[in-house]
């Protein structure tokens, strides 16, 4: 390793660096401050937890993404989390153990062991929002109503919200009765829908079988015509499904109602954690920009890994990422520059004002530097024997 070699950083891990880190930190603090104010409490998981705790309830789907080492204490294997919200799930089932509503919040990096796509990295700065203990709809419509405040401090324009309900394709591939193998094909072209693939799979299926249901399904994706066509082509399929189209629309209805400005659509080969979403589920998208900015949905069976089942609905979001897309103004408060004198009643100054303001000490090797390039707006000089702030001209 070449000396230049040691300052190299791994792929898809970077330093963040003024300013931009203040613009996150600004807005990590904005978006958790909205949270609490909707009655969520903050929470700080720990980076790193045995593996069967992060896996337990997401159907190992985040094994892949997860970091693996050993506790020199006691020879497990221990992950550094890719997600915190299986974490939240056992701090509300095993930890703290409450009866009722419990809202919890969070904020803080998850690791990757590669990045979601190439315009990722493998450092996100996760924020999110999970509320346990309510199976309604008014559960799922708080959760989504938070997570789209969330993105308007963000400065996120022209928002579309696609729906989707994970009990839709449960319900037919039960019904379609695929064995292992063409199950897990099926899967993964409706995921990637790949319409081509799907009708190779399931070309010779019976008209009106679960099978062809699938197929036709695929074609469909849009705004509220498209539950229209869905309900056709689904009639008769099931009380299941019937039930997950009757809320997709109640719940749609209510958006519309609440957040006009935001544009809905339904996609119904949403495929999204599956292993461990159980209902309705929700991404948000800005125009040119193809991945979700948040994410989210129920997920009620995930508690019971940790001895305790509770009906659990939320949402997360890359803070790093809402920087990036937003048009949130960023203001950097000015600070006042102060010399290098050694002066009792300066000391008592520079004191008072940083309780409300920014301060820079000029060191006695500093006294070339201009305050300007310091971000300095204001100084402190001597005016007749007192220490007054001055702007700088």
């Amino acid at each position: 390793m070449t000396v230049s070699d040691r300052w190299l950083l791994p792929d898809g891990v970077e330093d963040i660096l003024p300013p931009l880190a203040g613009q996150i930190e600004s807005l990590r603090r904005e978006v958790m401050d909205t949270c609490q104010r909707w009655g969520y409490q903050l929470v700080i998981p720990p980076l790193i937890e045995y593996l069967e705790s992060l896996f337990t309830g997401t159907g190992h789907d985040l094994e892949l993404q997860t970091f693996k080492l050993t506790d020199q204490l006691t020879g497990r294997m221990m992950g550094v989390r890719a997600d915190m919200t299986p974490q939240a799930a056992r701090i509300d089932a095993h930890t703290l153990g409450q009866d009722g509503i419990t809202r919890l919040c969070y904020a803080g990096h998850v690791l990757h062991t590669r990045p979601r796509h190439m315009l990722t990295g493998r450092t996100p700065i996760q924020a999110g929002c999970e509320l346990f203990g309510s199976g309604s709809e008014a559960a799922d419509m708080e959760v989504i109503s938070l997570m789209l405040e969330t993105l308007r401090v963000a400065g996120l324009p022209r928002l579309h919200l696609d729906l989707a309900h994970v009990s839709i394709y449960e319900s037919l591939v039960s019904d379609a009765g695929f064995d292992r193998d063409t199950e897990a094909a099926v899967f993964d072209a409706m995921a990637r829908k790949s319409v081509p693939e799907l009708d190779r799979l399931l070309g010779d299926c019976v008209p009106g079988s679960a099978g062809c249901r699938l197929r036709q399904l695929a074609r469909v994706s849009g705004g509220v015509e498209s539950l229209a066509d869905a309900r056709e082509i689904l009639s008769g399929a099931s009380g299941a499904i019937d039930a997950a189209l009757d809320q997709l629309a109640r719940v749609a209805d209510m958006l519309n109602r609440d957040f006009p400005e935001v544009s809905l659509g339904f996609d119904f080969c949403e495929l999204r954690g599956y292993n461990y979403h159980t209902g309705l589920v929700f991404a948000a998208y800005v125009p040119g920009h193809g991945d979700a900015v948040a994410k989210g949905g129920r997920y009620d069976a995930i508690g019971s890994d940790f001895g305790r089942a509770r009906p659990a609905t939320g949402f997360s979001l890359d803070i790093r990422a809402l920087v990036s897309l937003g048009e949130r103004p960023f203001r950097k408060a000015g600070a006042i520059w102060a010399p290098a004198d050694n002066d009792a009643a300066l000391e008592g100054v520079i004191s008072g004002l940083r309780m409300t303001e920014t301060v820079i000490r000029a060191l006695p090797d500093d006294r070339e530097t201009e305050p300007s390039e310091r971000g300095c707006d204001r100084q402190l000089v001597n005016r007749d024997g007192q220490w007054v702030v001055e702007i700088i001209a």
